[in-house]
């Protein structure tokens, strides 16, 4: 009995339109025949609307002209847009960019009036921000002294960065798009013992609050990044 033949383009449909999996064992040429023949079995009423196309490669990476290649078998279908391309598998540059903007920097100085810091990942502050410092990230931000001139996380659109801070007295919060303040605290308060505080976005009230910061686990439990099995 003469088995049957492996498939390697999957077809499905979806309330988006249509999904497209593509093997990513078999040759890059293997694919584009038989979603070619797949595809030429499928024809559309001309009055329908155009269906969205899905593909996805699974860990095969394609290259510039092999998308393009793609895109020209589907789009010579009528009636049929590819959307979205989608791969397991990312750039050297895209990993590089990736590792830069997930990173902790660590900076060990007092940022004075005037001076502004500046980190694409996350910022680890050892010392103070001075009233007129400015510290940005594009992730979160742990400072580890006295903040009290301006902190900025999430400066590229995370909106789910937090501010932490062993004195938490800022000129001004940022997080994402969003500004506040820390509240007034009496100047007691500052004394030795004051527990370190966070600030972090209220999705419900979309407006930063300031809390203790053990509320950080609850939160935001990808703030940590240790493998499983550390108890």
């Amino acid at each position: 009995m003469i088995g049957q033949k492996q498939q390697y383009v999957t077809i499905k449909g979806t309330k988006n339109g249509l999904s497209l999996h593509l093997d990513d064992t078999c040759s890059f040429q293997q694919l584009l025949t038989e979603l070619e023949e797949k595809l030429s079995t499928k024809h559309q009423p001309e009055d329908s609307p155009l269906i969205s196309v899905h593909i996805k490669v699974g860990n095969r990476y394609l290259t510039r002209k092999q998308q393009d290649e793609i895109r020209d078998i589907i789009r010579s279908k009528k009636k049929l847009v590819v959307s979205s391309i989608e791969s397991n598998v990312i750039t050297k540059e895209e990993a590089l960019e990736l590792k830069k903007q997930t990173e902790i920097i660590s900076v060990a100085k007092i940022i004075r009036s005037g001076q502004v810091l500046q980190v694409d990942g996350d910022l680890l502050l050892i010392g103070d921000v001075n009233p007129g410092g400015t510290i940005i990230a594009g992730g979160n931000i742990f400072v580890m002294g006295a903040l009290r001139g301006i902190a900025h996380a999430g400066c590229y659109g995370n909106h789910n960065a937090v501010i932490a801070a062993s004195l938490m007295k800022p000129m001004q919060l940022r997080i994402n798009d969003l500004v506040n303040r820390a509240p007034d605290h009496p100047p007691d308060q500052y004394e030795a013992g004051n527990e370190m505080e966070c600030a972090y976005i209220d999705e419900q009230e979309n407006q930063i609050v300031i809390d203790r910061v053990q509320v950080l686990p609850h939160l935001r439990a990808n703030l940590t990044r240790l493998e499983r099995g550390l108890v």
